[in-house]
C-alpha cells in the first residue's frame, strides 16, 4: 500500500513517528464522452462567458464573487500569505469522549502505522485511549490543507479520521422534520417485533455495491457480444401510499419470519481489489 504521508503524532512531550495510509477504496468506473458517429473522444475547452472565446491558462486568474457579477482577484502570493505551514505533525489539541462528538463530523478514515522506534509509544497511546474511552482531537496538514482530525484506537492499531469543522454542518433547525404524530401502542409493538425479526449478526461481506457489479457485468457483455441489446430486467412495482400501517407491519413480520436466517451471509464477498472490466483485444 502506498504511503500517503509521513510524520509524527505529538502531544505534550510525546512524539510518535507514524505513516498514513488510506483506509477506504472506491474506484469509480470512468467513462469518456464520445462523438456518436465515429466514437471520437470529446475534449473540453476553457471558454469565456462574455464572448465565447477560448482562454489560455496564462490569462486565467482566480476570483471570489462577493456580489453578483463582482469579483475580488486573488494572486498566488495571496494564497501563500494564508498558507498553513506543513509541519508533518498530527498536533493533538485535547482528548474527548467519542460519544460527545457528533458522528456527522467524521468523514474519511486513514490507517496510522507506527514508524521506526515508535512502537512502544504507539501502543501506549492506543491502550490509554481504550482504557479512557476517549479519542484525540488534532490538527494536521495534508497536501497543503489543514484538517481537523481524530486519532482513534482501532483493534490493534490507531486510525486518523479527518473531520469536518463544526461550522460546516447545517443546523438541524433548517431540516423540515415530519409533523409530530402520536404513535399507537399496537404500531410500536409491531415495529419492535419487525426490527427484532430482521435483526442479525453484523456480517460486512453481505453488503456489496450491486449497481457497480451490474454495470461491470453489462460492460463485459458488450465487450464480448457488442451492442446487442440484452433484455431489460423487470422493475419492481413501487408500493402505493401506506394507509393501514399495522397491517403492513404485520405482513412484513410474516414475510421476515418465513425466511430462514442463514449462518453465512447471502451474496458474494467483495474482492480484495477492484478491477475495471477488461478491454477488448485488438484483432
Amino acid at each position: 500500500m502506498r504511503t500517503l504521508w509521513k510524520g509524527a503524532i505529538s502531544f505534550g512531550l510525546v512524539t510518535i513517528p507514524v505513516s498514513l495510509y488510506p483506509a477506504t477504496r472506491r474506484e469509480e468506473l470512468k467513462f469518456r464522452m464520445l462523438r456518436k458517429s465515429d466514437l471520437s473522444p470529446i475534449n473540453y475547452k476553457r471558454v469565456a462567458e462574455a464572448d465565447g472565446k477560448e482562454v489560455p491558462w496564462d490569462e486565467i486568474v482566480k476570483g471570489y464573487e462577493h456580489e453578483k457579477g463582482k469579483y475580488v482577484i486573488l494572486q498566488e502570493e495571496d494564497f501563500t500569505r494564508v498558507d498553513v505551514e506543513a509541519t508533518q505533525t498530527v498536533d493533538i489539541i485535547n482528548f474527548v469522549k467519542i460519544n460527545d462528538v457528533d458522528p456527522l463530523l467524521f468523514y474519511k478514515p486513514y490507517y496510522l502505522e507506527a514508524g521506526k522506534g515508535g512502537d512502544k509509544a504507539y501502543v501506549l497511546l492506543r491502550e490509554a485511549l481504550v482504557k479512557a474511552g476517549k479519542i484525540a482531537l488534532a490538527k494536521v496538514v495534508i497536501r497543503a490543507r489543514q484538517h481537523l482530525a481524530a486519532v482513534k484506537p482501532q483493534k490493534n492499531g490507531l486510525m486518523l479520521e479527518l473531520m469536518r469543522f463544526p461550522s460546516e454542518l447545517i443546523d438541524v433547525s433548517e431540516f423540515k422534520a415530519p409533523a409530530e404524530k402520536s404513535v399507537g401502542k399496537a404500531e410500536m409493538q409491531m415495529a419492535e417485533q419487525l426490527i427484532e425479526s430482521m435483526t442479525t449478526a453484523w456480517e460486512p461481506e453481505q453488503y456489496t455495491d450491486e449497481y457497480r457489479d451490474a454495470l461491470e457485468n453489462l460492460i463485459e457483455e458488450k465487450i464480448e457480444h457488442g451492442d446487442k441489446a440484452a433484455p431489460a430486467p423487470s422493475k419492481k412495482k413501487r408500493p402505493s401510499n401506506v394507509v393501514d400501517l399495522v397491517a403492513v407491519l404485520q405482513e412484513s413480520i410474516q414475510q421476515s419470519q418465513g425466511k430462514p436466517k442463514a449462518d453465512k451471509p447471502v451474496g458474494k464477498a467483495p474482492a480484495t481489489s477492484r478491477k475495471a472490466p477488461r478491454k477488448k483485444k485488438a484483432a
